[in-house]
């Protein structure tokens, strides 16, 4: 139903205070598809101190949150006591108990491919509800269309689930195939129904690259952003804080904590697959909009930015030493690409946990051994969800889309 309500600032979907599972359960209640703990059953001990993580540790952890949520209600002191039920768990076990208070950098959350596709929700505002950490779109800037077109295989108009919603009310009840406008549009009307909500990736990968020349520009785009979402935003300067770049203070002080970061999006810029092809283009989305940011910077209007540009694709080492221009390189700090790579043990992804820089990891399902990439079983989900926790990603994304209750799961990620 449009326009649901009555979420306080601090909770996520469906939860109840201190659980992992963040959408769709209410305090107490067990996990779909976990027994209850018998009586006289052997209390679970997670260990969150070996790797990869397993999801009977997340199992365990969960239980316990459970048992606790009750407990939490009656204030801090109690929080300390449900804290201390899995701190002998290590220090992730922290996180997994108490998800919206643990530090963004910290968690592992759940990402959908393409969340804009008709085929995967019949609304953006159902995938919004869905309890994903990220969600997806892919944005053409063309001179051949119009506006900020979003769509996978149209280059020239809109295919998608986007409404261009007024409020909350008109919500589900518009026609779809929206421009970019109008998927801000209805996530703005979700957020002014659900100010507490979790905060969410909103990745947008630019199929063809900026069009600056055509009024869709990073200038343009940052414009965009803050007319349609404004104070749902965290922005790159709210990271930089006094800092004079963003490797500068994610290095010093991390990123917010989930609750702090309740009611916001965080916007993940990556080149697209049209651009990466192009061999016109030699100004692709990532350095085009690092530049923007350092321009903005120096001109004291950081403030202006909107979006973070992430690193694209999965390479050892330092991969920002590809950028020639050494200048660019501290305005990046997320980073995407595919998880199999990742998971492969030729990235030390330690590296970007350590810097407390989010790393996205794509085809989670494909990671060896592959799993169904729609239809995977939800232990199968949970179990790689775990495995890629355990390699320091910070989201896993799929089309996982018929699995809120493993979209709607935050786990600790592991430390460098």
């Amino acid at each position: 139903m449009p326009g649901r309500t009555g979420r306080g600032v601090g909770d996520e979907p469906g939860q109840g205070a201190g659980g992992t599972n963040l959408g769709g359960r209410g305090a107490g209640a067990t996990p779909a598809g976990r027994r209850p703990v018998a009586a006289g059953q052997a209390a679970c001990l997670p260990s969150f101190t070996r790797l990869p993580y397993s999801a009977a540790d997340f199992d365990c952890v969960e239980r316990k949150a459970g048992d606790i949520m009750s407990v939490w209600a009656r204030g801090a002191g109690a929080v300390a006591v449900a804290a201390a039920l899995v701190l002998g768990a290590g220090p992730g076990a922290a996180v997994a108990a108490d998800p919206v208070r643990s530090p963004y950098g910290a968690s592992t959350g759940v990402g959908v491919h393409n969340a804009y596709e008709k085929a995967k929700y019949r609304y953006f505002a159902d995938a919004l509800d869905s309890g994903a950490a990220m969600l997806e779109l892919d944005v053409w800037t063309n001179a051949f269309g119009r506006s900020w077109r979003v769509s996978h295989g149209n280059p020239l108009g809109n295919d998608n689930n986007c409404e261009n919603a007024a409020h909350a009310g008109e919500l589900r009840t518009r026609p779809r195939n929206q421009d970019l406008g109008g998927c801000l549009a209805d996530i703005r009307a979700w957020h002014d129904a659900h100010p507490g909500h979790r905060p969410v990736l909103l990745k947008i990968e630019m199929k063809d690259g900026f069009q600056a020349r055509h009024g869709r520009g990073p200038a343009d785009l940052d414009a965009l952003l803050t007319a349609r979402l404004g104070d749902a935003l965290f922005r790159p300067a709210d990271l930089a804080g006094a800092h004079p770049d963003l490797d500068t203070a994610v290095r010093a002080d991390g990123w917010p904590t989930r609750d702090r970061l309740a009611g916001k999006f965080v916007v993940e810029l990556i080149p697209g697959t049209v651009e990466e092809g192009n061999p016109a283009d030699s100004l692709w989305t990532d350095r085009e909009y690092a530049a923007h940011l350092r321009g903005l910077a120096a001109a004291g209007r950081l403030r202006e930015a909107g979006a973070f540009p992430a690193v694209h694709r999965a390479q050892g080492g330092d991969p920002r030493l590809r950028y020639a221009d050494a200048g660019l390189r501290p305005w990046f700090v997320v980073f995407d690409g595919d998880a199999s790579v990742y998971a492969g043990g030729s990235v030390d992804t330690s590296w970007y946990a350590r810097h407390d820089y989010l790393l996205v990891m794509t085809d989670a399902h494909s990671v060896a051994p592959a799993i169904d990439g729609t239809h995977p079983t939800e232990a199968q989900a949970r179990d790689r969800l775990a495995l890629l926790a355990g390699r320091h990603a910070s989201v896993v994304s799929a089309d996982w889309y018929p699995l809120p209750s493993v979209l709607s799961t935050v786990v600790p990620r592991a430390g460098g």
